[in-house]
């Protein structure tokens, strides 16, 4: 990494310790998955169970799928939180401490709680095989991936950016849809998730806006990058029991779009805000580079617009052997989500 960006984040890092309390909850505004789950320790507990198995019932296997591969998208957090850790300008060992250790720390603590709350919750509904859940997650951590940013810090932040923005449009969509299955619990659950979403969201495009005065060139250049190679999903990976890697991943995107819970309109929306917000189209003096990469931002969104409209009108794959997901095999009541 060129001795600019390590430089740029020492001089950034002062605003980072000013702007990490601002960005994240206090310990007495924190919520807890135990906010939202039965309490075992009181005689309610079960009948609160049985009401939340009621509740669950009406929720579709699709819907259920988008949850599960949504809530191991959020359990495999240790491989981001050593990625993120990775990035130049980070402490790394926790010692000597820096800003932007102290966020990545606090950050992961707050995301920590979204995979804690969805998975007890889908092992309460009884609707689902909580063991071929559990090794796609070990499979997914085993697995890895690589979301291409390396140890840039621009790159890093230009990802975390559109990335935050997509979950927190992934989770609240199925706030909706459990809405109109009928499960407010569940939907309330999503909606906190998602409002944690859209906080670390504003902390990232914040960051990256920072490094955009800072060093312009570099910073449009290394966002280019990014949306030249296409954001790639964190749980990109994801693969059952017996699967090759990256298998599952797209039987369960196929059912997100499916379900409008993500959709490729949807990337076009994210990329249209982080064009906005840091006003990528109205930058001055960069150089010849710089501005092939500004020119390049500024008319993606129409071409990935007119491929989102050609793929709203595919046809939907038939259905086969291959298209069930072990997540809901074995369980009694419930045939396996097809795309």
């Amino acid at each position: 990494m060129s001795n600019s960006r390590v430089e740029v984040m020492k001089h950034l890092e002062s605003f980072a310790a000013e702007a990490t309390p601002t960005l994240l909850k206090s310990e007495d505004e924190y919520w807890q998955p135990a906010d939202f789950l039965p309490d075992f320790g009181s005689e309610e507990g079960f009948i609160e169970v049985r009401a939340l198995q009621e509740r669950s019932a009406a929720l579709s296997d699709d819907l259920l799928v988008v949850l599960i591969g949504d809530m191991i998208t959020e359990e495999a957090l240790p491989t981001y939180s050593t990625w993120i850790g990775q990035v130049d300008g980070f402490d790394k060992s926790g010692e000597p401490r820096n800003a932007w250790g102290d966020w990545l720390r606090k950050w992961t603590g707050e995301e920590n709680r979204h995979g804690d709350v969805l998975n007890k919750y889908l092992y309460l509904t009884g609707r689902v095989n909580m063991r071929e859940i559990e090794v796609t997650i070990q499979n997914l951590l085993s697995d890895g991936g690589d979301v291409g940013t390396a140890c840039d810090p621009y790159k890093a932040f230009a990802y975390t950016s559109f990335q935050e923005l997509a979950t927190n449009v992934s989770h609240r969509n199925v706030a909706r849809l459990a809405r109109e299955a009928g499960d407010e619990y569940l939907a309330k659950i999503c909606n906190f998730v998602a409002g944690d979403e859209t906080r670390h969201a504003r902390a990232y495009k914040l960051f990256f806006a920072k490094c955009l005065e800072a060093d312009p060139d570099a910073a449009v250049i290394a966002f280019y990058e990014m949306m030249k190679s296409k954001i790639t999903m964190p749980a990109m990976y994801m693969r059952e029991r017996g699967k090759k890697i990256g298998d599952t991943f797209k039987k369960f995107t196929d059912v997100a779009e499916r379900t409008k819970v993500y959709t490729p309109f949807d990337y076009t929306t994210i990329l249209d805000n982080l064009n906005d917000y840091w006003a990528i189209g109205t930058l001055k003096g960069l150089s010849p580079d710089a501005a092939k990469a500004q020119e390049y931002l500024c008319t993606l969104s129409d071409r990935y617009r007119k491929i989102a409209e050609r793929m709203a009108n595919r046809q939907t794959e038939v259905p086969n052997e291959d298209h069930r997901f072990a997540w809901l095999e074995g369980i009694q009541g419930g045939e396996p989500a097809t795309p």
